[in-house]
Protein backbone atom coordinates (compact mmCIF):
# COMPACT_ATOMS: atom_id res chain seq x y z
CA UNK A 1 0.00 0.00 0.00
CA UNK A 2 1.77 3.31 -1.17
CA UNK A 3 0.82 6.70 0.16
CA UNK A 4 -0.85 8.74 -2.78
CA UNK A 5 0.75 12.13 -3.22
CA UNK A 6 -0.68 14.67 -5.54
CA UNK A 7 1.88 16.45 -7.87
CA UNK A 8 1.49 20.19 -9.00
CA UNK A 9 0.35 19.35 -12.52
CA UNK A 10 -2.31 17.24 -11.07
CA UNK A 11 -3.36 20.58 -9.47
CA UNK A 12 -7.09 21.45 -10.50
CA UNK A 13 -8.33 25.00 -9.04
CA UNK A 14 -12.13 26.02 -9.01
CA UNK A 15 -13.02 29.53 -8.36
CA UNK A 16 -15.97 30.00 -5.55
CA UNK A 17 -17.67 33.34 -4.98
CA UNK A 18 -18.65 34.04 -1.21
CA UNK A 19 -21.28 36.93 -0.52
CA UNK A 20 -20.36 39.05 2.56
CA UNK A 21 -23.78 40.58 3.23
CA UNK A 22 -24.64 40.14 6.26
CA UNK A 23 -22.15 37.50 7.47
CA UNK A 24 -19.94 37.06 10.39
CA UNK A 25 -16.50 38.11 9.85
CA UNK A 26 -15.13 34.99 11.41
CA UNK A 27 -17.18 32.51 10.04
CA UNK A 28 -16.42 33.71 6.53
CA UNK A 29 -12.97 34.14 7.02
CA UNK A 30 -12.62 30.50 8.17
CA UNK A 31 -14.79 29.60 5.21
CA UNK A 32 -12.53 31.58 2.89
CA UNK A 33 -9.13 30.17 4.43
CA UNK A 34 -10.18 26.65 4.07
CA UNK A 35 -11.29 26.92 0.44
CA UNK A 36 -7.71 29.03 -0.37
CA UNK A 37 -5.76 26.13 1.41
CA UNK A 38 -7.67 23.42 -0.63
CA UNK A 39 -8.62 21.52 2.84
CA UNK A 40 -12.11 20.51 1.46
CA UNK A 41 -10.42 18.38 -0.89
CA UNK A 42 -9.92 14.74 -0.63
CA UNK A 43 -6.03 15.63 -2.32
CA UNK A 44 -4.81 18.37 0.28
CA UNK A 45 -1.31 18.30 0.86
CA UNK A 46 0.25 20.24 3.82
CA UNK A 47 3.43 21.66 1.53
CA UNK A 48 1.49 21.84 -1.74
CA UNK A 49 -0.88 24.66 -2.02
CA UNK A 50 -3.93 22.81 -4.03
CA UNK A 51 -6.47 25.18 -3.08
CA UNK A 52 -8.97 27.05 -4.82
CA UNK A 53 -9.39 30.72 -5.84
CA UNK A 54 -12.33 32.55 -3.70
CA UNK A 55 -13.80 36.01 -4.31
CA UNK A 56 -15.43 37.81 -1.86
CA UNK A 57 -18.69 40.22 -2.99
CA UNK A 58 -19.49 43.24 -0.77
CA UNK A 59 -17.34 43.35 1.96
CA UNK A 60 -18.26 46.56 3.24
CA UNK A 61 -21.65 44.77 4.33
CA UNK A 62 -19.94 42.45 6.45
CA UNK A 63 -21.19 42.53 10.47
CA UNK A 64 -19.56 41.41 13.98
CA UNK A 65 -21.47 39.74 16.98
CA UNK A 66 -22.13 41.24 19.80
CA UNK A 67 -20.51 45.13 21.16
CA UNK A 68 -17.45 43.91 18.78
CA UNK A 69 -18.35 46.02 16.04
CA UNK A 70 -17.83 49.15 18.74
CA UNK A 71 -15.04 47.51 20.58
CA UNK A 72 -12.48 46.02 18.36
CA UNK A 73 -9.16 47.38 17.36
CA UNK A 74 -6.95 47.12 15.54
CA UNK A 75 -3.06 47.84 16.65
CA UNK A 76 -0.12 48.52 14.22
CA UNK A 77 3.09 49.83 15.08
CA UNK A 78 5.33 52.72 12.91
CA UNK A 79 8.89 51.83 14.44
CA UNK A 80 9.34 54.65 16.35
CA UNK A 81 9.20 55.40 20.11
CA UNK A 82 5.49 55.75 21.21
CA UNK A 83 4.13 54.88 17.44
CA UNK A 84 1.64 52.91 18.42
CA UNK A 85 -1.36 52.95 16.15
CA UNK A 86 -4.64 52.02 17.05
CA UNK A 87 -7.85 52.01 14.60
CA UNK A 88 -11.57 50.89 15.58
CA UNK A 89 -13.46 48.11 13.43
CA UNK A 90 -16.02 50.95 12.66
CA UNK A 91 -13.42 53.28 11.20
CA UNK A 92 -11.70 50.64 9.22
CA UNK A 93 -14.60 49.20 7.64
CA UNK A 94 -15.54 52.94 6.52
CA UNK A 95 -12.29 53.61 4.80
CA UNK A 96 -10.57 49.76 3.75
CA UNK A 97 -13.32 47.25 4.15
CA UNK A 98 -11.45 45.20 1.84
CA UNK A 99 -8.73 44.94 4.28
CA UNK A 100 -10.60 43.74 7.51
CA UNK A 101 -11.40 40.56 5.44
CA UNK A 102 -7.98 40.38 3.90
CA UNK A 103 -6.39 40.30 7.64
CA UNK A 104 -8.77 38.00 8.53
CA UNK A 105 -8.23 35.42 6.41
CA UNK A 106 -4.42 35.79 6.58
CA UNK A 107 -4.03 35.55 9.92
CA UNK A 108 -5.82 31.31 9.09
CA UNK A 109 -3.10 30.91 6.72
CA UNK A 110 0.18 29.51 7.58
CA UNK A 111 2.93 31.92 8.04
CA UNK A 112 5.54 31.12 5.43
CA UNK A 113 6.10 31.47 1.95
CA UNK A 114 3.42 29.20 1.14
CA UNK A 115 0.91 31.51 3.21
CA UNK A 116 1.48 34.27 0.73
CA UNK A 117 1.51 32.55 -2.29
CA UNK A 118 -2.26 30.66 -0.99
CA UNK A 119 -3.06 34.62 0.26
CA UNK A 120 -3.08 35.46 -3.85
CA UNK A 121 -5.87 33.62 -4.26
CA UNK A 122 -7.97 35.91 -2.05
CA UNK A 123 -9.49 38.80 -4.10
CA UNK A 124 -12.19 41.24 -2.14
CA UNK A 125 -14.68 43.61 -3.59
CA UNK A 126 -16.73 45.93 -1.63
CA UNK A 127 -19.80 45.90 -4.40
CA UNK A 128 -21.20 42.70 -6.14
CA UNK A 129 -19.50 43.59 -9.43
CA UNK A 130 -15.69 41.96 -9.76
CA UNK A 131 -13.56 41.05 -12.82
CA UNK A 132 -13.73 37.70 -12.36
CA UNK A 133 -16.79 36.60 -13.80
CA UNK A 134 -15.45 34.51 -16.39
CA UNK A 135 -13.83 32.55 -14.75
CA UNK A 136 -16.49 32.23 -12.06
CA UNK A 137 -19.02 31.27 -14.28
CA UNK A 138 -16.92 28.67 -16.06
CA UNK A 139 -16.96 27.33 -12.02
CA UNK A 140 -20.58 27.19 -11.48
CA UNK A 141 -21.60 24.78 -15.32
Amino acid sequence: MKTYSVKASEIKRDWHVIDASGRVLGKLATEAAQLIMGKHKPTYTRHLDVGDYVVVTNANKIVLTGNKSEQKVYHRHTGYPGGLKTVTFEKMIAEKPTWVIEHAVKGMLPKNRLGAAMLKKLKVYTGDAHPHRGQTEKAAE
